[in-house]
């Protein structure tokens, strides 16, 4: 029998907020980090099911790297959760106040998208 994978993972004094802002500002990697946070742990298939195993092995590994997630082998599955606590202890509000920005850009890009208007000028289309 093959060993189970191992992944390497920042401890806590070593998140640094630059890696975590990077691994944020991909819409991408936010929309799996709001995902994490709904759900709690999933099989990392359940992030992007129609990506690429290469691009979705890209993202969760700059997610992990950067401190913001955990991954760990469950037989043929890679799951994978959400450092909430260890983000929090480190940066106090970081990963909510992100969360609750994406949740209204994602409002205000549906009520932009139902009235009609331009985002950009905020005129109508």
């Amino acid at each position: 029998m093959a060993p189970s994978r191992v992944y390497e993972h920042p401890g806590v004094d070593e998140i640094a907020i630059p890696r975590v802002l990077f691994a944020l500002s991909e819409p991408l990697r936010l929309s799996m980090v709001r995902m994490l946070a709904e759900r709690g742990e999933v099989d990392s298939i359940e992030l992007g099911p129609d990506l690429p195993r290469s691009t979705l092995t890209h993202h969760t590994g700059l997610l992990r790297e950067s401190g913001v997630v955990f991954v760990r082998a469950e037989g043929r599955k890679c799951m994978i959760r959400l450092r909430r606590e260890d983000l929090d202890a480190r940066f106090p509000g970081l990963i909510g106040t992100v969360l609750d920005g994406y949740r209204e850009a994602g409002a205000s890009a549906g009520e932009t998208a139902s009235t009609g208007a331009d985002a950009s000028t905020g005129a109508d289309a």
